[in-house]
């Protein structure tokens, strides 16, 4: 199996996870209620985080953490979540920095961005931008020179 191939079984997977989060279903981190279907990723968001968020995000989420737990991220700031999936953190990071700042979600599927940009307007986020594109091209321009 090449680069190639993974990267459309990862694409083909994230796309269904993202249309089972528009249907309901409980796929990854928590349902709209907040209940967990995944031991492993149930309790990343808490119950603020939660309701701040539409819940089709929620259902769709794939993460393994919560960079916005960490983050100190000030007013005016700009922020860029490297495979955003369904927006979660991008639109929690947008509430943080405010209407002076900015949110960006990366992400390589078309179901996942169509998901995020749907759970952006129901956020009533402004200030968030979803992009599509492959996180892979950031990693040449981190890498020091062998």
């Amino acid at each position: 199996m090449d680069g190639t191939d993974i990267k459309e079984i990862v694409r083909e997977k994230y796309g269904q996870a993202a249309l089972r989060g528009k249907s309901g279903s409980c796929c990854g981190t928590a349902d709209a209620s907040g209940t967990s279907c995944d031991s492993i990723t149930s309790n990343l968001y808490d119950a603020t985080q939660m309701q701040q968020v539409p819940g089709e995000a929620l259902q769709a989420s794939l993460g393994c953490g919560n960079p916005t737990a960490l983050a100190k991220l000030s007013p005016g700031e700009v922020v860029l979540d490297l495979g955003s999936g369904g927006g979660i953190d991008v639109l929690l990071s947008a509430k943080r920095v405010g209407p002076t700042g900015k949110a960006y979600g990366l992400d390589m599927t078309d179901e996942m961005l169509a998901l995020a940009n749907e759970n952006k307007r129901k956020a009533g986020a402004d200030n968030v931008e979803f992009l599509k594109g492959r996180s892979s091209i950031f990693r040449c321009l981190t890498t020091p020179s062998m």
